[in-house]
């Protein structure tokens, strides 16, 4: 009898969320990693899937290996490939043990890869395309962790000079007075590791047209086991959902033995439907295709088939 093939890899996970698409691999445990090609930036890289190599900005929530296991590759194979230095963001923290990691390499290749790492206090902004901006901000768990909020900075006319004539806007201007003012539009945010608290409810994380989050324990009696690995658990999720604004939800870190269909139905009957379709697996494969094919249908294009 001949041997069995290895099982096969989950292929990675694919949302259209428009106007911004969701993709990456994220299993609890084993790897994370989660990328919003329109931003240019990649969370976390437990493993790097070849499309990852294409975001400059990584985003590094904290130090376990299935969230950060993936960076070094992910390095040099931007590198490899002609695609420039990767630009690392991360709690400053564990910066000094990401340096030491990647000094590591050098001794075993015996060559330098080249990367731009930026240490990031608790709110401290970063800007990574025109006018987005990445804020870092703390998250309960048990070592070191950010979550992360990309924003887009537009400028408008303050309320009260709305309608004057464009000779009264330059009078005002030249004579150094203020006649905008800066607004914030929460476009992506990211929390995963954490367990419940403040940061869930922030305003760039309530607002976000989308939530890229956790829910790792979906199983009653594992609320316990919630705690201790300071994860969310499903119970957690019913209560954020109902303050969240954001359009979609969409979830990660869950862990292998959670049965999605089982997961959805638990959901739908707690949340009802209006919530309930705010959520999307990352890891649901086999909806996440037929809903994108339905998108290609209702844009008039022909369905084409995602590789499993």
């Amino acid at each position: 009898m001949l041997p069995k093939p290895p099982p096969r890899e989950p292929s990675v996970g694919f949302l259209y969320l428009p106007p911004y698409r969701v993709a990456g691999t994220s299993v609890a445990g084993e790897a994370t990693s989660v990328m919003v090609p329109e931003l240019d930036v990649v969370f976390d890289l437990g493993c790097c899937p070849r499309a990852m190599l294409a975001a400059k900005t990584a985003c590094i929530s904290h130090g376990h290996m299935d969230h950060i296991g993936g960076l070094a590759y992910y390095c040099s194979q931007r590198v490899f490939q002609g695609m420039g230095p990767a630009r690392i963001l991360c709690p400053s923290m564990i910066a000094p043990a990401i340096t030491k990691m990647m000094e590591g390499y050098i001794e075993l290749e015996r060559q330098r890869t080249p990367y731009e790492l930026i240490p990031m206090e608790p709110e401290q902004t970063f800007e990574i395309k025109n006018n987005i901006f990445v804020r870092a901000f703390p998250l309960e768990h048990t070592v070191p962790t950010f979550g992360y909020a990309v924003v887009e900075r537009r400028t408008k006319l303050k309320p009260e000079l709305v309608g004057l004539p464009q000779e009264k806007l330059m009078e005002l201007k030249s004579r150094g007075e203020e006649i905008t003012r800066t607004l914030e539009i929460p476009l992506v945010a990211y929390v995963l590791d954490t367990v419940p608290g403040p940061s869930l409810v922030r305003e760039d994380v309530r607002k976000a047209q989308i939530v890229i989050a956790e829910c790792t324990f979906f199983e009653p009696d594992h609320k316990e086991r919630a705690k201790v690995g300071m994860h969310m658990h499903v119970d957690d999720l019913v209560q954020w959902v109902k303050v969240l604004e954001c359009q979609k939800l969409v979830l990660a870190h869950v862990s292998r033995r959670t049965n999605l269909a089982l997961a959805k139905k638990e959901l739908m009957t707690k949340l009802g439907r209006k919530l309930g379709d705010k959520i999307e697996f990352l890891m649901d494969g086999k909806a996440n295709k037929a809903r994108y094919e339905r998108q290609q249908m209702d844009a008039g294009e022909h369905p084409t088939q995602l590789k499993r």
